[in-house]
């Protein structure tokens, strides 16, 4: 019976070695599987924030090529106007030859027409646009007034006669028209 007993007790001693090692060894499971949470968990914050960076400089790298774009074009179109500013002199001494020419000789008055199309065609392929036509409504942004008259026939703040035409690039003002108003407080 002794050896039995000792038998037992040994066994009993295995098995008490063997839960022991077993909870040793599910103990630093445990905290291996909290590093690595931990760990996952930061390169996952990480990767995250690599995100947003990546994302933020997209957004940056989109609004400067944008604004970079716009900056051309408003280059472009000062560039433009102020040789357009060059040229409105010559566009205004056509139109009066053609309209002081009534008596002249019809090919004198063809090749000043020519050249009144040809200077209308170049603006229009600029972009230039004229505008201040007798009728339209006065606005003070776009026209300058030189002179107001009463006239029954218009309305109130309309353009009675155009002195000199205007010009603008899109919104753009290259020259203000110069006109006469009628019916203005």
């Amino acid at each position: 019976m002794t050896k039995k007993k000792s038998e037992k007790t040994e066994e009993k001693k295995v098995s008490e070695e063997t839960v022991a090692e077993e909870t040793k060894a599910e103990n630093t499971e445990e905290p291996a599987k909290d590093e690595n949470a931990d760990k996952i968990k930061a390169l996952e914050d990480e990767l995250s924030a690599q995100k947003d960076k990546y994302m933020r400089l997209a957004a940056e790298y989109d609004n400067y090529r944008k604004r970079t774009a716009n900056e051309k074009l408003s280059i472009y179109d000062d560039a433009t106007s102020k040789a357009c500013i060059e040229l409105l002199p010559v566009a205004d001494s056509v139109t009066l030859a053609l309209a002081n020419l009534k008596d002249a000789d019809p090919d004198i008055i063809k090749g000043i027409e020519l050249i009144s199309n040809q200077l209308a065609k170049s603006f229009e392929k600029l972009k230039i646009e004229p505008y201040g036509k007798a009728g339209d409504a006065f606005d003070p942004n776009l026209h300058n007034a030189v002179s107001k008259i009463e006239d029954e026939n218009l309305g109130a703040d309309t353009i009675a006669a155009v002195y000199q035409t205007g010009y603008k690039i899109g919104d753009k003002i290259i020259r203000h028209a110069m006109v006469q108003v009628a019916n203005c407080d």
